[in-house]
């Protein structure tokens, strides 16, 4: 493995960590963080001297990332060899209370992420921040890299208005910034008064793919097992906001989707002629058959896709979905339809506009707008965002 990149776990296990007061802290994290010889986060901190871990904070799908799907809660627990009490921020609360911060000098946060807005442990890091902010206990982050690279981004960016557990800061869609920068980004967007410190990845540079770092890789959560399923996530996820199976059941969720009524090779004749006219480029879809063990269609015969990427530096996974559900909406009209709430504890606004973090793309689409008109609007004002994120960026 390439010795030179070192997440910030890996910095603390040579440099230590220095906390205030009597170093008892809370963790945010799960069992997907660890450092370059497969340690576990919590395991490593346990062994340092002068740090006292006094509670442990658990994202969705629970501290150990058994939790299949969405809003699927998880209980406050202890560790099972610590003892050290669990508190779910994925079930009764979403947000910590003051009383569970109490007693503590600090908050450490080491969660993994996939690069895509709407995956909540980011959320879940911000929420941790705001409650920091009112009870004034200071914040460490120990970085990771971006897994699909921190150069690349992809709209829309996230509208006011459409602020939800899938998306609290104004960042696009695909997001390009590290979990430390996102924290440092959120803090300015959401004016939280927190003291925030980030120990950063070493010898990481921007266009590095996780694969490129040597680090290992944990499965982040059980529908993201692989850095291919996180090259899709960024279009793939807006498959939960559409009557269209994501692949959740199978072994290869979101690269796998379809639905039982839908016809490949009508879908894929429609799309041919978009991705064309958009220069869509860098994957090829294979046409298949699955049966989801659970979630949508479960044990139903589902028709559909895999979308395989063979040039990940030229694939733009937003605009083809986009492209996707445009061909899927213009072959079975209809048929195709936009996911009912709720949706991640919402209960009024439709999952799809969550998703996609405002409702132009779906007013759009509902207009009968071409998608590569839908796919340029998704790109509105990245250029306002690259000059909001420079002052957070770590990495240059």
């Amino acid at each position: 493995m390439d010795a030179r990149v070192r997440t910030g776990l890996d910095s603390v296990r040579v440099n230590g960590l220095a906390l205030p007061g009597a170093g008892r802290f809370g963790l945010l994290c799960n069992n997907a963080v660890t450092d370059r010889e497969l340690t576990l986060a919590l395991d490593l901190l346990l062994s340092l001297r002068n740090l006292r871990c006094e509670r442990i904070f658990s994202p969705q799908h629970g501290f150990a990332g058994e939790k299949q799907d969405n809003m699927v809660e998880s209980r406050d627990g202890s560790h099972p060899s610590s003892g050290i009490p669990i508190v779910s921020l994925y079930g009764r609360a979403r947000e910590p209370e003051p009383e569970m911060l109490a007693g503590l000098d600090a908050i450490v946060i080491d969660l993994p992420d996939v690069g895509t807005r709407v995956y909540t442990f980011l959320a879940t890091a911000l929420l941790m921040l705001r409650a920091a902010s009112r009870v004034g206990v200071p914040v460490w982050v120990l970085d990771r890299p971006n897994p699909i690279n921190g150069i690349d981004r992809e709209g829309p960016i996230l509208a006011p208005g459409f602020t939800s557990f899938v998306g609290l800061a104004p960042v696009p869609l695909r997001h390009g910034l590290t979990v430390g920068e996102y924290c440092r980004f959120g803090r300015e967007a959401l004016q939280l008064d927190v003291e925030l410190h980030v120990v950063p990845v070493e010898g990481w540079t921007r266009a590095a793919w996780f694969d490129e770092t040597g680090l290992p890789w944990v499965l982040p959560s059980p529908n993201l097992p692989t850095l291919d399923s996180a090259t899709v996530y960024p279009g793939g996820v807006l498959l939960e906001g559409v009557n269209l199976s994501e692949g959740r059941g199978t072994t290869r969720p979101f690269e796998l989707w379809g639905a039982p009524w839908l016809d490949p090779i009508l879908v894929g004749r429609a799309f041919t002629r978009q991705a064309r006219a958009m220069g869509l480029e860098g994957f090829a879809l294979r046409t298949v058959a699955f049966e989801p063990t659970f979630h949508k269609f479960v044990g139903e015969t589902v028709r559909g896709f895999q979308v395989h990427v063979t040039d990940r530096s030229r694939f733009r996974s937003v605009a083809t979905w986009i492209a996707l559900f445009h061909a899927v909406r213009s072959a079975h009209g209809a048929e195709f339809a936009w996911r009912q709430p709720p949706y991640e504890y919402e209960h009024d606004r439709l999952p799809i506009d969550l998703l996609f973090g405002t409702d132009r793309i779906r007013l759009a689409f509902e207009a009968g707008a071409e998608a590569i008109e839908i796919a340029r609007a998704a790109e509105a004002g990245m250029d306002g965002f690259e000059a909001a994120a420079r002052p957070h960026l770590l990495y240059r």
